[in-house]
């Protein structure tokens, strides 16, 4: 089964492998499927989730050590940080999901 938009350029990105017998269809030019937007939105929740589970867990981890959990600025500022540091992996996730598809 085959997902995605046929393009006939090179610059297309999140290339899939096109079908062996769809080579021989368009006589020499390369045959590009690209994702459309609705499999980028499924693939990106999930890796948003992903991303948010394991920041998460690596969050409570960090807050267990001794010399953090001792003293309550220091938590303060690691809570604010780590808070809100997820959001820097995340942005390039959510612009690759709103990226329209190829017309």
């Amino acid at each position: 089964m085959v997902i995605g938009v046929a393009l006939y350029s090179t610059s297309a990105h999140l290339i899939v492998r096109p079908l062996p017998s769809a080579k021989h269809a368009f006589k020499g030019k390369p045959l590009i499927y690209v994702m459309k937007i609705r499999t980028r939105k499924l693939l990106g929740t999930v890796a948003l989730l992903l991303l948010a589970a394991v920041w998460s867990l690596m969050g409570m981890t960090v807050a267990q050590l001794p010399w953090l959990a001792s003293s309550g600025l220091r938590q303060a500022i690691f809570y604010v940080v780590a808070g809100m540091g997820w959001v820097l992996p995340a942005m390039p996730i959510v612009s690759w999901m709103l990226r329209p598809d190829p017309t």
